[in-house]
């Protein structure tokens, strides 16, 4: 499989994303169409494109990679999508409610109703943050393998690569937003979910395996174990860890971040809205399932033949680009592009709506869809693609674990406070906080757990995983109260 030909395909890929964007931007790209897609987005490919968005790269290479790793993982990653799930349902059920009682555009206004200004902007600046970093880590996955196969044979520097591949998100997204990110997102999907079918098939028939062989393969083999109940305290992997893990992770990262929540508010209602996440659910937990086989195929195949990879992260791109033949390498190529850049594009979009109303007031009086507005609209778009070509370039040269990992510990750290702060504004509406402090709070919960979890081995033989942003929302939620005083009554005459 020749980098020209491989190179030649994303190309195509790429110009029949621009078509979309000027046939969905075409009529309309004020700040309405751009936030919330006019509020008139159909459940069916908001829940469909939200698969593309919720697995993205990490899903599409770490998790495969992760099932043989020296680690012992084999499909443990399932005991947190299980978590996972029921996390979508809490949203689902708890906050989309909320958001759309409130009629939001972005989500964090509801923590300046309920705790407070500085409250507010807090928890948009956690957003902001996490989802840079989350976003560049995603984005620096597809980058790599595109370095490493494609952009290497023309000595194009890694940085060059960053920046076309941002320049390429920025160039159909800054027109129409959200209202072309539900359709691109829907394609992008379709590539994603075809190109894991696809690779099974193509696999099996390397292996001269028809499906159910390779299903009994993969239960017979050393990759398959689910469920893990041993070592509770030592053990990152065990069910409860994950499964919390996975729960709380899911309710900060999707429910609490605007980039996810901003596709459901694009929804005319509050009953499409949970269609769309009951459905999505189901479909998520079943894909899953279908990334961990391939993983366990892919080692299986690499036993047989030998091969032998630097990084886990890399032993899908190698097999399916150098060992597969031409139909499956192209397959792969375009299931990793789709699932990486569906992500990508949707959270420059989350950004950028999410500094548009969060700090620079866009819903607080005043044409929303004026020239001006839109105008500064497309310079934080540019901004915000500027800040994660930076953050891809510094990631690039610290970065020394796999990717996965990497986002789900930085996910710990950042939105464990959002989870104390919404908390704190649901279920305790008897306290004041003391707003000001707010910021401090939250800054010293995530201290906190890092310390924890570089200590707690040695402190109290416990060992910490994804649970970690459960331990980080409740020191928030604790620092919070602690610092709240009783609302005074108002007498009424």
């Amino acid at each position: 499989m020749t980098p020209a030909l491989l190179l030649s395909f994303i190309i195509g890929y790429f110009l029949v994303l621009l078509v979309i964007s000027w046939l969905t931007s075409r009529k309309s790209s004020d700040n309405d169409t751009f936030f919330v897609a006019n509020r008139n987005s159909k459940w069916y490919l908001v829940a469909f494109g939200m698969i593309g968005t919720a697995l993205s790269g990490v899903t599409f290479i770490s998790v495969p990679g992760k099932v043989g790793a020296p680690s012992g993982d084999e499909f443990a990653y399932f005991q947190f999508v299980l978590g996972n799930a029921a996390g979508f349902i809490i949203i689902a059920t708890v906050l989309l409610p909320l958001y759309y009682r409130m009629k939001l555009t972005s989500i964090y206004s509801y923590i300046e109703h309920a705790l407070g200004t500085w409250s507010y902007k807090t928890a948009a600046g956690i957003f902001l943050i996490s989802r840079v970093i989350g976003s560049a880590f995603r984005l620096y996955l597809v980058v790599i393998v595109l370095q490493k196969f494609i952009f290497d044979s023309y000595h194009v520097p890694f940085a060059v690569t960053v920046l076309i591949c941002l320049a390429l998100i920025w160039a159909y997204t800054f027109k129409g937003g959200l209202k072309t990110i539900i359709i691109t997102d829907s394609l992008q999907t379709l590539f994603l979910v075809s190109s894991v079918f696809l690779s099974i098939y193509f696999i099996c028939r390397s292996l001269n395996m028809n499906v159910f062989e390779a299903a009994d393969a993969i239960k017979n083999s050393s990759y398959s174990k689910i469920f893990f109940l041993d070592n509770f305290m030592s053990s990152h992997l065990h069910l409860t860890k994950q499964f919390l893990g996975g729960l709380f992770i899911t309710v900060g990262m999707t429910g609490l971040d605007q980039d996810l929540m901003q596709k459901n508010l694009s929804l005319k209602n509050i009953r499409e809205a949970q269609k769309n996440m009951f459905s999505f659910t189901a479909v998520f937990v079943v894909i899953n399932i279908f990334f961990l086989s391939v993983g366990a195929l892919l080692y299986i195949y690499a036993t047989k033949y030998g091969i032998t990879v630097e990084k886990t992260d890399y032993l899908y791109p190698t097999i399916a680009l150098q060992y597969l033949g031409i139909i499956p390498a192209i397959v792969f190529m375009l299931g990793l592009t789709a699932a990486t850049f569906a992500t990508t594009d949707s959270a420059l979009t989350a950004l950028t709506t999410s500094f548009c109303v969060d700090f620079l007031n866009f819903n607080k009086g005043g044409d929303n869809n004026s020239k001006q507005r839109i105008s500064v609209r497309h310079y934080v778009h540019i901004a915000f693609s500027g800040l994660l070509f930076l953050t891809i370039i510094i990631f690039n040269a610290i970065n020394d674990k796999a990717v996965v990992t990497a986002i789900f510990s930085v996910a710990s750290y950042t939105y464990g406070p959002l989870l104390g702060l919404y908390s704190f504004g649901l279920f305790v509406g008897d306290r004041q906080v003391k707003d000001k402090l707010v910021p401090f709070i939250c800054l010293l919960s995530p201290a906190i757990c890092y310390y924890l979890s570089n200590n707690s081995v040695q402190l109290i033989g416990y060992k910490f995983d994804n649970e970690l942003i459960l331990v980080n929302g409740l020191i928030t939620f604790a620092g919070l109260w602690l610092t709240s005083s009783r609302k005074t009554k108002v007498a009424v005459a």
